[in-house]
């Protein structure tokens, strides 16, 4: 390991900071700022300066080791962020210099402060949105937009209902129905600040926000005389909570789970299926974008239309908080609280 750092520095090797672990475990724990060597640009290759990465939850499960996909050890944590073209190979045809870019897929490993990536693992992004918008754009805003366009053909004055409202993707998919004349019924669970959470989301577009214990109560037959019951359902939590939207869903509306924060499975009562002919589905941004990686225009499309949207003023970024690469630990403890009001934002 030393003679690599001596043959490093006597060649002249370029390096960057980067959070780095090499063993699956508690983010706190495992995690550690490090210097690590970038290869050579290659023909086919970009230098990108990251500029802002995120904490999501799918970081914490990939670093703990529980995710979907992981990545081979050591590795760099994050899967989302923006980025600044620095240098291009002299075959890049798709990216020019000053360009900011998105990753394509999860696994870039967005938490340091400069990478050499393939041209073909980012996609260019307008520079004209703020800068909070464009590094959390990538993972909740896209699978909101997927979910409220791919599952049903909703149209103005239809309902959506959602758990976990309060979360990146509740909010972006509040502001993206607010944007297409849906409603949504929101569901957050009980709180001490709930009034101020629900004036938040009201304020960004929400037409309903309830405690999850008032979707067992009668007054819910008061909510639908106001509002259709809903022809989709977004579920972020699993377990009862995802049970009690089933009951409130329209006649062959479709449930669509894209995660589960209770860690409990998803119970669908035999008469949501027989009687409601319910349509119980599954939603991971990640093999969307496996499914369409040789078809950009769906992806560039889909980011147009989110930049449209935030240049009006109709999709904002979630509440951030914003640290140094070297507060990494603070953003990390910060991202593992219940309850937590704003998402972790690393800046380099």
């Amino acid at each position: 390991m030393l003679l690599n750092k001596r043959l490093s520095a006597a060649l002249g090797a370029r390096t960057c900071q980067a959070l780095r672990y090499r063993k699956h475990g508690e983010p706190t724990e495992v995690v550690k700022l490090e210097q690590v060597d970038l290869p050579t640009v290659g023909e086919h290759d970009v230098l990108v300066k990251i500029l802002a990465s995120p904490i999501n939850p799918s970081d914490i499960n990939m670093i703990q080791g529980t995710y979907a996909i992981l990545p081979d050890l050591p590795a760099v944590g994050g899967n989302e962020g923006v980025g600044q073209i620095m240098e291009i190979g002299s075959k890049v045809k798709s990216l020019k210099l000053g360009d900011w870019i998105l990753p394509k897929d999860a696994g870039l490993g967005t938490w340091r402060t400069e990478a050499v990536v393939a041209e073909d693992a980012v996609i260019s992004l307008a520079k004209d949105i703020p800068l909070l918008c464009a590094a959390t754009l990538g993972v909740n805003p896209c699978t909101a937009w997927r979910m409220l366009s791919d599952f049903e053909e909703l149209k103005p004055g239809d309902s959506v209902i959602q758990n976990a409202a309060n979360s990146g993707v509740g909010q972006a998919v509040i502001q993206i129905a607010a944007s297409r004349g849906i409603k949504t019924i929101n569901v957050i669970r009980d709180r001490p600040e709930f009034t101020q959470l629900s004036d938040r989301l009201k304020a960004i577009g929400a037409t309903h926000v309830i405690r999850e214990e008032e979707l067992r109560r009668p007054e819910m037959k008061e909510l639908f005389k106001t509002c259709q019951k809903p022809k989709l359902a977004l579920n972020g939590v699993g377990g009862k909570s995802a049970t009690e939207l089933l009951r409130h869903l329209h006649y062959g509306g479709s449930m669509v789970t894209y995660g589960g924060m209770a860690k409990q499975p998803v119970i669908v009562p035999v008469s949501a299926l027989i009687f409601k002919d319910v349509k119980v589905k599954g939603f991971w941004i990640t093999q969307w974008k496996k499914n369409h990686s040789n078809d950009v225009r769906a992806f560039r499309t889909m980011l147009d239309e989110l930049c449209g949207l935030i240049r009006k003023g109709k999709l904002t970024a979630p509440v951030c908080a914003e640290l140094g690469l070297q507060d990494y630990r603070k953003a990390l403890n910060a991202a593992l609280q219940p309850f937590t009001s704003a998402k972790q934002v690393l800046i380099m």
